[in-house]
């Protein structure tokens, strides 16, 4: 049985636009296991993000209750929640965030040095480490406007990796990177789910949903539709892609 990492309870988002609450989440149950590739998909506007922002209190909830390894997260106050974000959850976004002054290497260890548990030469040397297993070590001195989307990317999944985060949270990791620079990125977040990392992510693209082990579907603010697939296998690819777009068909995607 799988292990439950994660759950949401009765989530619900709302925001107010000219006097009128616009329900973006509502309700929403849903259950997150450990070793899983979870991916969130919908239409756009459905709720896909404001879901993941939700998951990982980076937003604050209107209703309802998040829990990571049972224990109650959303309306934490921020310096109770900051070391929680810090060790326990790693962030990639479609735009890299990385810091334009400083290399490669500095802004995967500037992550790592949150970290009290380690010393600075521990975080250095996993710094180093993280860009040699995603293939841009030799990148590590420059800066961000220096290397490639696809580059600055990896650079940055190594970020979110620096503190051996309990869950990775992925919003649109490849949704501004072409086709190569897209399987480049997706390739390394399929090994790190098959070496034992959680990873939840949003996305808009089917080629990039034949890789998860879980997929859920968002559509007005609610989870309406689930599929579970073994983990992903290249060898397969063809029987998955025709699998997730029999499914999305069914969602009506």
């Amino acid at each position: 049985m799988k292990k439950v990492l994660m759950k949401a309870e009765k989530v619900c988002k709302s925001f107010a636009s000219k006097g009128v609450q616009n329900h973006v989440l509502d309700k929403v149950d849903v259950e997150i296991y450990e070793g899983d590739f979870t991916i969130i998909m919908g239409a756009s506007g459905a709720g896909k993000s404001t879901l993941l922002y939700a998951l990982s209190c980076m937003d604050g909830l209107t209703g309802g209750a998040v829990y990571y390894k049972d224990k109650l997260i959303s309306g934490m106050n921020e310096s109770k929640m900051a070391p929680i974000r810090a060790k326990e959850f790693g962030f990639v976004f479609q735009q890299t965030h990385l810091v334009s002054n400083l290399t490669l290497v500095e802004n995967v260890a500037v992550a790592g040095y949150l970290n009290k548990d380690k010393t600075s030469a521990e975080v250095n040397h996993r710094s180093e480490e993280l860009l040699k297993q995603m293939d841009v070590l030799d990148a590590k001195d420059r800066y961000p406007s220096q290397v490639s989307g696809g580059e600055a990317q990896r650079a940055a999944i190594a970020r979110a990796m620096i503190n051996e985060p309990g869950i990775v949270f992925a919003d649109e990791p490849t949704g501004a990177l072409n086709k190569r620079n897209t399987t480049q990125i997706l390739d390394i977040l399929t090994e790190l789910n098959q070496n034992g990392q959680s990873i939840v992510m949003v996305t808009h693209d089917s080629r990039a949903a034949i890789r998860a082990t879980r997929l859920l579907y968002i559509e007005d603010g609610k989870v309406i539709g689930e599929m579970e697939m073994p983990p992903y296998d290249e060898t397969q690819m063809k029987n998955r892609e025709t699998q997730v777009n029999a499914w999305l068909s069914s969602m009506q995607w």
